[in-house]
């Protein structure tokens, strides 16, 4: 009887001595009573072993490490809902000082004391901010001009992140895209042009592309545009998605002009939790002046006794992400800053040459302008090879590492690609590693006596492509 007691669950019951572990996580109704915390936790705990530890997954922009005070100070406001502006005021306020600190890094123009911008939970409720925005302020004029208001657009290159497809959906927005090639790695200005109209609520240039790390020329675009108006009387200004940029160039390349210093670069967004280095869960957007945040954005409800204005998609969200963030400007500073991503670049750039030195590979960019690139199979080497780039995904996967394959956006979506991602938390030691592991997979790949399934398949995708071309001569 003591000893089914003792299993039954108590302060005294060794975990894995418990009745709980020999019985099926619950799937489909909650437990009939309660376990102890150490069980409890346990459980929950295993179940996350069988995959990709964070700091092995160079497929996530995510920020895997922060130092010991950071968690600690993040997991000591897990409990603070940002939103309750007036029992949490020192919250407030250190969101707008990281809003100033922001936006002055992309060097706004604005004298205000708190300058124009808005929380998010991520780049992609940043980039919707961004974009609602200009689609209410070319709506406005349209209303005072008279005109429709019905058939709004926006142009990207094909190389945009989900958002901007969720974005076109759920606001009923055109989205028109600039085809990438292996010629045009980036958005053409010219080509962009071309599909505007007086529909167009702005034009999307990436910094950061996240399909192949690379950045479109945001100052061409502006200078482009900036004719283009001219000779139209059109108002179309750009959105910049910094999702990964915003991050990268203020620190290693200020020199770039990507940002408010262009005269139609109207607003910004970025990802704090990939390159401002916090966990994931945050996101800042900023307009060059307040005047350009359309006020229909601002909403103000009575809450807890309390007028509380709000621009955003969310309401209540924790406000841990505020203070890692806040954290990380004051502990790092600019130099901080600067020392951590040229350490993820040169590391990106040392890999990067060495997988150019491999026998299957070439690299998509001979550049490397953020932590991140791609690189696919020679064509006259994978014309050959009993294996793709997914089947070294696998082989890698062994080893614990997440490191993606995947094929390119329309009309270069022939190509499969694997990709890269080093964040902070990633050392030169971990790349040896990952490149030694590449060297062995494809060492064991290279002994296969007959093709993968995932070679057939591809084989048989090309062969129905190309008898389709020769059918229809497109």
């Amino acid at each position: 009887m003591k000893d089914e007691n003792l299993r039954n669950g108590d302060a005294k019951t060794p975990v894995f001595g418990s009745n709980e572990m020999l019985q099926p996580a619950p799937v489909d109704k909650i437990p009939d009573g309660p376990t102890t915390p150490q069980v409890a936790y346990q459980m929950v705990k295993d179940e996350t072993f069988a995959q990709t530890q964070p700091r092995l997954n160079l497929a996530t922009f995510v920020t895997t490490y922060m130092d010991e005070y950071a968690t600690k100070l993040m997991n000591e406001a897990i409990n603070i809902n940002y939103i309750d502006e007036t029992e949490y005021p020192r919250i407030a306020v250190m969101n707008g000082k990281c809003i100033n600190i922001v936006a002055n890094l992309w060097n706004t123009p604005e004298q205000a004391k708190w300058k124009s911008g808005a929380l998010a939970i991520g780049s992609s409720e940043a980039c919707m901010l961004g974009g609602v925005a200009a689609w209410l302020r070319w709506r406005k004029r349209r209303e005072a001009q008279g005109k429709p208001t019905d058939k709004p657009n926006f142009v990207i290159s094909s190389g945009f992140q989900v958002v901007w497809e969720k974005f076109a959906q759920l606001w009923q927005i055109e989205m028109r895209q600039v085809p990438l090639t292996l010629e045009k790695t980036t958005l053409d200005p010219e080509e962009a042009l071309k599909m505007c109209d007086e529909n167009t609520i702005c034009i999307v240039p990436i910094q950061g592309v996240t399909w192949t790390g690379l950045n479109d020329d945001v100052e061409a675009l502006d200078n482009a545009l900036d004719a283009y108006n001219a000779k139209t009387g059109y108002e179309i200004p750009i959105h910049v998605d910094a999702a990964t940029g915003g991050f990268i160039l203020p620190f290693l390349n200020p020199e770039t002009k990507w940002d408010f210093r262009l005269k139609w670069v109207l607003s910004i967004s970025t990802s704090g939790h990939k390159f401002g280095l916090v966990y994931p869960g945050l996101g800042w957007v900023v307009w060059k002046d307040k005047k350009y945040l359309p006020g229909e954005m601002s909403f103000s409800v009575n809450y807890l006794g309390a007028d509380i204005t709000q621009v955003g998609l969310n309401f209540s969200r924790p406000a841990a992400q505020i203070l890692g963030q806040y954290y990380q400007f004051i502990r790092l500073g600019f130099e901080g800053y600067k020392a951590v991503q040229y350490n993820s670049m040169q590391i990106t750039q040392y890999i990067h040459d060495e997988i150019a030195k491999m026998e299957p590979f070439v690299n998509y960019s001979e550049q490397v302008v953020n932590p991140l690139f791609i690189w696919y199979m020679k064509p006259e080497y994978a014309a050959k090879a009993k294996w793709t780039l997914y089947d070294l995904q696998d082989k890698l996967s062994q080893h614990g590492w997440m490191v993606p394959a995947y094929t390119l956006p329309e009309n270069i979506q022939n190509y499969v690609v694997m990709r890269v991602v080093v964040r902070q938390g990633f050392s030169r030691d971990m790349a040896d590693m990952l490149l030694n592991d590449i060297k062995a997979a494809i060492g064991e790949l290279e002994k296969l006596e007959y093709p993968t399934s995932t070679r057939i398949a591809q084989d048989k995708n090309e062969k129905v492509k190309t008898k389709v071309f020769n059918h229809t001569g497109k």
